[in-house]
């Protein structure tokens, strides 16, 4: 193990972990040269504590710990800016989900805790309905978060504006994609 000073703060990398993100990714991340290319497009760096050229390179330094507990992985939209705009096609919205699994297999305490009760909700309302109802996903979301008032102002401009629908619509090829979350869900 090597260690390193990486703001601040000297960390043992791990390059058991730097290897398993390349090998479960399939991504290049050795070829990532930090060029902030990634950094400068995100829509949600501002939301970050590390930024994504920063998670990449304690990625390739094995910094595990670190990662697996920073915002930045989960605050990310997963929007494919990134990853569209590198340079090196290095999949960084590959990294970000890798990260995020190995953190909840390994139980990490997580900075931004209705992430994944969000993520989970809506896969959830996608496999029965075909779409996601929004109304359904705050009513869903508040009662596993108990904030209950947290956005209710946001809320109802947007149901004023008729953005919300009280009725949720289902799509025509239901079918189709209960069978296609049997298969993934099969795989695992």
């Amino acid at each position: 193990m090597t260690e390193y000073t990486f703001k601040g703060q000297t960390d043992k990398g791990d390059e058991a972990f730097a290897r398993e993100i390349r090998e479960i990714t399939r991504s290049r991340l050795d070829c990532c040269y930090q060029c902030f290319t990634c950094t400068a497009g995100c829509p949600v760096v501002f939301a970050m504590d590390y930024p994504p050229h920063q998670i990449i390179r304690m990625v390739q330094m094995g910094l595990k710990k670190r990662v697996l507990e920073s915002k930045t992985i989960w605050v990310c939209a997963t929007c494919e800016t990134c990853a569209t705009r590198c340079p090196n096609e290095v999949e960084i919205v590959r990294v970000m989900d890798a990260l995020r699994e190995m953190a909840l297999k390994e139980k990490v305490k997580i900075p931004e805790p209705s992430v994944p009760a969000m993520h989970k909700i809506f896969l959830s309302l996608i496999k029965e309905m075909g779409r996601v109802h929004e109304i359904s996903l705050l009513i869903l979301l508040k009662l596993k978060t108990r904030e209950f008032l947290k956005d209710m102002v946001l809320g109802m401009k947007m149901f004023k504006k008729g953005k919300l629908k009280i009725i949720p619509h289902r799509i025509k090829g239901l079918k189709e994609v209960k069978k296609i979350y049997d298969a993934v869900e099969g795989k695992r």
